[in-house]
């Protein structure tokens, strides 16, 4: 009861983070869809979404310009991330999709669900990776991912409680005049950064 007291935390005070200043949410939402669509700045327009996603957690003013400057600055490390989950991506969905075809035994099933099971994990990884790179000194994506994969390990059922809850926000906000497309990659930057900035405040159990 209280992961889903703080989750919900997280995700009001992201979305108060987004109502603070829409036009800007707006403006970069909108930039960041362009830039995936031109496949080219995808990855650099993502790790600055976060940036900006990252200074809000913090309690920072950020704005469109603050943006721009981590667009330019994010080139090398951004397709360094989205060339791993290009490869990672295509790996596990391709799978899913041959297990889907060839697979005629009654494992196949349950094969292509390890498969999706397992590209909805690497996603919800993401959303830590491309937080923790603004929280280190270094934009290591290596270290980001190990970094990722020690909170996921430490919080699980956050983790999983997380995801769910961001989930249902963004199908509600498709649903109720398309919000979703509008603000959805800000508002996943948004709770990405609250969430890893919370666990790190949050005393770790040790093993």
């Amino acid at each position: 009861m209280k992961t889903i007291k703080v989750v919900i935390h997280i995700l009001q005070t992201s979305l108060q983070d987004i109502w603070g200043d829409l036009w800007t949410t707006l403006v970069i939402n909108l930039l960041w869809t362009l830039s995936v669509c031109l496949i080219i700045p995808g990855p650099p327009a993502t790790l600055a979404l976060f940036y900006y996603g990252s200074r809000l957690a913090h309690g920072e003013v950020a704005d469109l310009d603050d943006f721009w400057q981590a667009f330019r600055r994010c080139w090398g490390p951004g397709w360094r991330w989205g060339a791993i989950n290009l490869l990672v991506i295509g790996l596990l969905a391709g799978d899913a999709i041959l297990t889907d075809q060839v697979g005629s035994s009654e494992l196949a099933p349950f094969v292509q669900g390890f498969y999706l099971a397992a590209l909805a994990g690497w996603l919800v990884l993401q959303l830590y990776t491309l937080s923790f790179l603004f929280e280190q000194d270094t934009l290591s994506v290596r270290q980001a991912l190990r970094n990722a994969a020690v909170m996921v390990g430490k919080n699980p059922g956050f983790t999983t409680v997380l995801a769910v809850l961001l989930m249902l926000l963004l199908a509600f906000g498709t649903l109720f005049f398309m919000l979703s497309f509008a603000f959805g990659a800000v508002i996943l930057a948004c709770t990405g950064s609250r969430a890893v900035h919370n666990r790190l405040e949050t005393p770790q159990p040790t093993p």
